[in-house]
């Protein structure tokens, strides 16, 4: 899948190297909410683990001009059921920062999520604290569902859980 600057393709096991840099980044930690410090060893084993898991997509973000990782996007836990799924995302940089990447990256899983899955719904979680991400989920089209009041301490402060979801009829009415 591609857009104007940057491209998805399935994540693989040499991505692990950017990833590993990613979540060792303090910032980055802050804004996805994650207290683990991973190893290699266990990002080897997250990536052959979720290769066979069918109630998930996982896709690296990478600059159409150069190929560069720069981000990582999932669709988790997929309910063929009840055509719903998860999603979280994140640029592996603060130097891709506001540039537009993770807007084009959105919509791109927003397409494969409705248009190619059939889902019905993508729902994700953001911490209060993540202003950028909020006004980008939004800018994307998601709506604010829900607030879990207090529900992170990081930092030395409580954040609040944001719940934001799309529904098809959503995404039909924002490409038209």
């Amino acid at each position: 899948m591609k857009a104007k600057s940057i491209y998805l393709r399935p994540l693989l096991q040499q991505d692990n190297k950017r990833i590993y840099q990613a979540v060792h980044d303090e910032e980055i930690r802050y804004m996805t909410g994650t207290r683990n410090m991973f190893t290699m060893e266990q990002l080897d084993k997250h990536i052959e683990r979720i290769e066979n898991d069918d109630t998930r997509y996982d896709f690296a973000i990478c600059l159409v001009n150069s190929d560069e990782l720069i981000g990582d996007l999932s669709i988790l836990e997929i309910e063929k059921e009840n055509r719903k799924a998860g999603f979280r995302i994140a640029l592996h940089d603060k130097q891709y920062f506001n540039k537009g990447y993770g807007t084009e990256a959105v919509m791109l899983a927003l397409q494969f999520t409705f248009e190619t899955l059939k889902l019905n719904r993508l729902q994700l979680e953001v911490y209060s604290h993540n202003k950028r991400g909020i006004n980008a989920y939004q800018k994307a089209g998601f709506k604010i569902e829900g607030v879990i009041r207090d529900s992170i301490y990081m930092n030395g402060q409580y954040s609040d859980e944001i719940i934001m979801g799309m529904l098809a009829s959503d995404y039909e009415e924002k490409i038209r």
